[in-house]
């Protein structure tokens, strides 16, 4: 009997879109779990709000403060350069928000997504290899692993900010760029506490989704794309969390049946 053809990576891609829509299934199968897990996104959210409204109100003395040689320039070009560097201000404190929106949340919100996780897994016959750990050990490193995420995200995202100022380029290519390096750590980031329970390294996380990326991306990406339209990360995140349950039980049976073949 010949093997099943290998499913193609657009195909992949659509795969992980659907493991968003599954957690989106899930409002109807348990609305006031989705509606508990949507408070912390709220509460970042306000605050993230709050930040973005005093950034927009100093962005102009802002602009001011980061270029003191421009005092003795013509008012015209004095002007220009103050008006871009205050877009550039408000742009890259949006690019921050939407680079580490998802990591704080997870963090703020760790209670309330992991009831979610674990409702995901419950349903599909539970952790049978969950590895008991010390609660602060667990905890601290939890925090390390997303911080090292965060991080990476940063600064891969800044880089992507600066490109952005090239024409045709900076209009074209970075931001696709942009939402799949945003789509692939959201889909680390979402995917973390299936591997933590099951005692597997952010490096072993990062292992089981590339062995899979055209579907990790898949679900990243349109995350990502949801978490855009103003609020619908507020909505969407108990959602995501309940997805990246389901893509983890999948990047991790395919991990070990891989292993398994060695």
């Amino acid at each position: 009997m010949s093997p099943a053809p290998a499913r193609s990576a657009v195909r992949q891609f659509f795969d992980g879109v659907a493991y968003l829509g599954r957690g989106l299934k899930m409002w109807g199968s348990d609305p006031r779990l989705m509606l508990f897990g949507a408070l912390p996104a709220l509460i970042v959210a306000a605050v993230y709000l709050a930040v973005l409204v005093v950034l927009f109100v100093n962005a102009a003395t802002l602009a001011e403060w980061a270029t003191p040689f421009a005092d003795e320039w013509d008012e015209g070009w004095r002007t220009t350069l103050r008006v871009t560097a205050v877009i550039a201000f408000l742009a890259l404190g949006a690019l921050l928000v939407v680079y580490t929106y998802t990591a704080i949340t997870l963090v703020v919100g760790d209670p309330f997504y992991e009831k979610i996780w674990r409702s995901v897994e419950n349903r599909l016959g539970g952790i049978p290899d969950e590895v008991e750990t010390a609660f602060w050990p667990s905890v601290l490193r939890g925090i390390l692993d997303a911080l090292r995420i965060l991080l990476a995200t940063l600064l891969i995202g800044i880089c992507l900010f600066a490109l952005g100022f090239i024409p045709v380029l900076g209009q074209t290519v970075v931001p696709v760029l942009g939402a799949a390096v945003a789509g692939w750590f959201l889909a680390l980031e979402l995917t973390g506490k299936a591997f933590e329970a099951r005692g597997r390294t952010l490096r072993q996380r990062r292992r089981a989704l590339a062995a899979m990326r055209p579907t990790a991306l898949g679900f990243g990406i349109a995350s990502y794309l949801v978490f855009l339209i103003p609020f619908g990360a507020v909505f969407v995140m108990p959602a995501a969390v309940a997805g990246g349950a389901l893509l983890s039980r999948q990047a991790l049976a395919d991990d070990a049946g891989s292993a398994g073949a060695l």
